[in-house]
């Protein structure tokens, strides 16, 4: 019986011994997509994110009262917007689209919602739910509270895509909090985003790449790796607009583009210069930034793209949300499985009291399942706690997960290369380490369980054979 499996069943056994609500929802939630919650600072970019990764502008980006309220994005037959209140209760909300967001009628104070739920019918979010949180360290501490209780209730969030500006110790301290401290909280589930990145390196042409040095910077920190393994730099608003960009958005910047390059010069030097006595102008500003209306002028003056279509691409291969979107694939969806096993048995026990021989049996199904052992060394290794050569440690991790679960993520494999000779030969070489006689207790026992990961690699391939 596999993690999920074994999961359930506990699960089951839970509802019908206690009738729990909050275990009745921890049940159905196997069966869910995967939630992760996009969180970080105050105007860090979360929203713009959240548009960016659905590839329509559903969450409104000003400071509106709904901003103040977690908001979950789930797929649906047909748009509509259901309010959890605090006191239990749920109503639908009536909404409108302006300017494409959501604009939700509350008719309330936005203290007396627990959350909001947009339904969207999207392809994209079958595969997982996305959360946007208010601003963590808000000038509200009320507000910045929410998030903070949300992602530590119940297990509430799978997975978390978290922002950074500039690393900050608040940074770190929140990913700490979201992990629990201990060795359950796994690195695996978080993402971090060095968020409106083309502001990085000042809105230059050479603004990302700017940014994926800082990025680089931020993986090789040890104290973030350990709680977030990979940073990736995404200018959110231009992969927004990549996803929705219209023809007179286009048109705009070609008609900036067919200008005499030194009037070209003169009008990209600032926003405001940009911007000035033309309303169009402005709304492209506001759509794409400075960044963005600098690479369009670009492209469309030297002949790279010649259509709304082609600008469109363009503006979505720049600003990194095609890597997000690999790395949320890789990272989180390929280990959906026992993520939300994991928040399942979190949500067991914090309903049942310490005793019970279900949070027994929760314990031995984490003991137990080899992909809760995975997780504890992936802490271990990154944390220091377990001392390998760096070959051996960059190997351990990747084929412990830690830069994906699938296959070849694991193996470090391309397309063409043979999956199970790959996973045959790491098996026979870590068993080789597991016992030799110079192996520490640590390292033996570490050893062992990378030759179980590459054994159920072989097995799986020969099954496809």
């Amino acid at each position: 019986m596999n993690l999920l499996a074994q999961t359930r069943d506990l699960l089951d056994r839970a509802v019908a011994a206690t009738g729990d609500p909050r275990l009745v929802r921890a049940r159905r939630r196997l069966d869910e997509p995967l939630r992760v919650a996009i969180a970080g600072k105050l105007k860090a970019g979360k929203s713009t994110l959240l548009n960016a990764l659905i590839g329509e502008e559903l969450a409104a980006t000003d400071a509106g009262e709904c901003t103040r309220v977690v908001t979950w994005y789930a797929d649906g037959p047909a748009y509509a917007v259901t309010s959890y209140l605090r006191d239990g209760t749920a109503e639908a909300r009536p909404f409108t689209r302006r300017d494409g967001a959501v604009r939700i009628d509350l008719g309330r104070p936005a203290a007396d919602v627990d959350r909001l739920e947009v339904r969207v019918p999207s392809a994209r979010l079958r595969r997982h739910t996305l959360i946007d949180t208010p601003g963590i360290e808000s000038l509200s501490a009320d507000v910045s509270a929410r998030t903070h209780t949300f992602l530590n209730r119940d297990g509430r969030a799978d997975a978390v895509i978290y922002l950074l500006r500039h690393l900050h110790g608040g940074d770190v301290r929140f990913l700490e909090a979201f992990h629990g401290g201990g060795e359950g909280g796994t690195s695996v589930n978080a993402i971090g985003v060095l968020s409106r990145a083309d502001e990085i390196g000042g809105c230059r042409l050479d603004a990302m790449t700017a940014a994926d040095r800082v990025a680089d910077r931020y993986t090789a920190d040890l104290r973030l790796r350990r709680l977030c393994p990979v940073v990736v730099p995404v200018a959110g608003l231009l992969g927004a607009a990549g996803a929705t960009l219209r023809e007179e958005e286009f048109r705009t910047l070609a008609q900036v583009a067919a200008l005499p390059m030194d009037h070209i010069v003169e009008l990209l030097l600032t926003a405001d210069r940009f911007a000035a006595g033309s309303e169009q102008r402005r709304h492209v500003l506001t759509r794409v930034g400075l960044f963005g209306v600098r690479l369009s002028t670009r492209l469309i003056h030297e002949g790279v793209v010649t259509d709304s279509a082609g600008l469109a691409a363009a503006l979505t291969e720049h600003s990194g949300i095609t890597r997000l979107r690999d790395l949320l694939r890789t990272h989180l969806e390929g280990r959906a499985g026992v993520l939300k096993a994991r928040s399942a048995l979190a949500a067991l026990d914090a309903c049942l009291a310490p005793g019970s021989p279900l949070v027994a049996d929760a314990e031995r199904i984490r003991a137990g399942a080899h992909e809760f052992v995975e997780l504890r060394l992936l802490h271990q290794l990154r944390s220091g706690r377990l001392t390998l050569a760096d070959d051996r440690r960059a190997e351990m991790d990747r084929l412990l997960g830690g830069s994906g679960g699938g296959v070849s993520e694991r193996l470090g494999l391309t397309g063409a290369d043979d999956a199970g000779a790959a996973a045959r030969e790491a098996q026979a070489r870590w068993q080789r380490l597991a016992e030799h006689p110079l192996s520490n207790r640590d390292l033996r026992t570490a050893a062992r369980a990378v030759a179980r990961t590459c054994e159920g690699i072989v097995a799986g391939q020969n099954q496809q054979g």
